[in-house]
């Protein structure tokens, strides 16, 4: 059972609610009777969702690539961000990531292909992929070339902020959410169920 035509979708910008609206859009899937793949890049199974999707149906699978360290890359980060992280961050060259979280991303891109090629899901989320290719993890080309070769039935949304200028190019829908005003400004860190 597909939606007919499958569209691509991003969802970028800022704001909170990229992720929440991708897992508000795979509960909405199911509820029709779709069968829906999350794909999950640059994050660990420490979020809320995790505990919960897969209990709501079988017709989901939640797979995630893990985060081995956080990155930045240079000049990406000012003084005071750098003096918090410390040495809980990898900084590296623009043009230059880590090669250990480069790999580990290109399986979760072979993951992806197979999914949207193989026409057995409905509904792919990639979550936070436009953050692994704004990081050079992934190739805005290769996920381009996914993209093309997607089964017709299968419809596929791109999560995370700095989606790619092309990316948004060959969307047929883009979502951006602008941060107005958040707490975190005021020193509140992420909330279990909430953020996390």
């Amino acid at each position: 059972m597909s939606f007919g035509k499958g569209y691509i979708q991003v969802y970028t910008g800022n704001g909170k609610g990229k992720t929440t609206a991708g897992i508000g859009l795979a509960i909405r899937a199911l509820g029709a009777g779709k069968k829906v793949l999350f794909l999950q890049f640059m994050k660990d199974r420490v979020y809320s969702e995790h505990k919960l999707l897969p209990q709501v149906s079988p017709a989901i699978t939640v797979q995630t690539l893990g985060k081995p360290f956080f990155i930045a890359r240079e000049g990406d980060l000012d003084q005071e961000s750098l003096e918090k992280w410390q040495d809980k961050v990898v900084i590296f060259p623009p043009g230059n990531p880590p090669p250990e979280y480069v790999a580990l991303l290109q399986d979760g891109l072979q993951r992806a292909r197979a999914a949207l090629v193989g026409g057995e899901y409905d509904l792919v989320v990639l979550d936070e992929i436009n953050v692994a290719m704004y990081y050079d993890l992934i190739p805005v080309a290769a996920v381009l070339e996914i993209l093309r070769e997607k089964a017709d039935g299968v419809e596929v949304v791109l999560t995370g902020r700095n989606a790619p200028p092309e990316i948004i190019e060959c969307a047929d829908l883009v979502t951006e959410m602008r941060e107005v005003k958040h707490y975190y400004n005021q020193g509140v860190n992420a909330r279990k169920g909430i953020e996390s």
